[in-house]
């Protein structure tokens, strides 16, 4: 099959690599859509350990499973492998299972490829109607409707609730998607990317701003650099949430002695349960989360040129989907 594979900082190679085999309780997928992550993005530069070169990386998926006794049946993959016996596991919590792996780590291979092989209850089937690249959303989308179900359930029920979201890529949209369907209406996003701010103003209908003003009850930072951390401990209100979503950078930023005196909540977010995975396929399929028009569908074959462009900034869509069979 053919497969994009990491193989060295900033280097990607579009080649032949052995068919994927799935293992006892697996199932063969045909891909169909495969989002480009941020994560993708830090191992392309060198910047995830957890993600050694030869590698195939891609875990925001979706395709049409091929033989056995769901064969033709479309589904969006849950890249997050779990044990399902452990205490956070048992307790809805998959995602702080201590032995989970994710498609695109190893030792599992990912999905920027033709074929992959998935364990069966990673799978959401997806409606007829709805198109397989926006049922491959529903992993970034995941990871913020559980960022923002997490803040919501922390907020104090008297604050008016506002939001700012930190970064307009596509876990910042998404944010914004998910608060919004939750029924937050006062939303912000701060975007620096001029080109890129253009976009969610124009295309996705969002207030987009590139300096936020005020406080707000919460904050969401989907870039999690110093500085973004600095501008969320700077605009949060007092009694409010920060959700802190990206893994940009490892530390610094955060005004401490401000979160305590004025009894912010700093929550750390980390991917989504299963059943977050599956609200958000729900949500997708039931056009709760928008017409998703914010994305770029380019060739698999062309994989390496798209991570050029989104490392250069020259991209102003929030998500790149490669398609292996074009």
């Amino acid at each position: 099959m053919k497969a994009l594979v990491y193989d060295g900082v900033e280097t990607l190679g579009y080649r032949d690599v052995p068919d994927a085999a799935p293992a006892a309780g697996e199932q063969l997928i045909k891909v169909a859509a495969v989002g480009i992550c941020g994560s993708d993005m830090h191992a392309y530069l060198g910047h995830d350990a957890r993600r050694p070169a030869p590698l195939i990386l891609g875990h925001e998926a979706a395709g049409v499973i091929v033989g056995g006794a769901r064969d033709g049946a479309r589904v969006t993959v849950n890249p997050l492998v779990t044990c399902m016996t452990c205490a956070a596991c048992t307790a809805g919590r998959e995602n702080l299972c201590p032995t989970r792996q994710i498609i695109s780590m190893q030792p599992r291979e990912g999905a920027f490829a033709q074929y992959i092989a998935v364990p069966d209850r990673n799978l959401v089937t997806v409606p007829d109607q709805v198109p397989l690249a926006n049922a491959a959303l529903a992993e970034p989308l995941a990871v913020s409707w559980h960022a923002g179900r997490l803040a919501l359930t922390a907020l104090h029920p008297g604050m008016d609730r506002t939001a700012l979201v930190i970064g307009g890529g596509a876990i910042g949209l998404a944010a914004a998607l998910a608060l919004q369907a939750m029924g937050v209406t006062d939303i912000t996003i701060t975007e620096p990317n001029a080109t890129r701010r253009r976009f969610l103003t124009d295309t996705c209908g969002q207030n987009t701003v590139a300096k936020a003003a005020g406080t707000f009850s919460i904050v969401i930072d989907a870039v999690g650099f110093a500085a973004t951390r600095a501008i969320a401990s700077e605009h949060v209100s007092a009694g409010g949430v920060i959700a802190h979503v990206g893994l940009g950078e490892d530390s610094g930023g955060i005004d401490v002695r401000r979160l305590t005196l004025q009894e912010v909540t700093f929550i750390g977010t980390y991917t989504y349960t299963a059943q977050d995975f599956r609200d958000t396929a729900a949500a997708i399929y039931d056009n709760r989360l928008g017409p998703l028009n914010w994305t770029e569908t380019r060739k698999l074959a062309d994989g390496a040129q798209a991570f050029k462009d989104i490392r250069a900034g020259t991209v102003a869509a929030p998500k790149i989907i490669l398609d292996p069979w074009t």
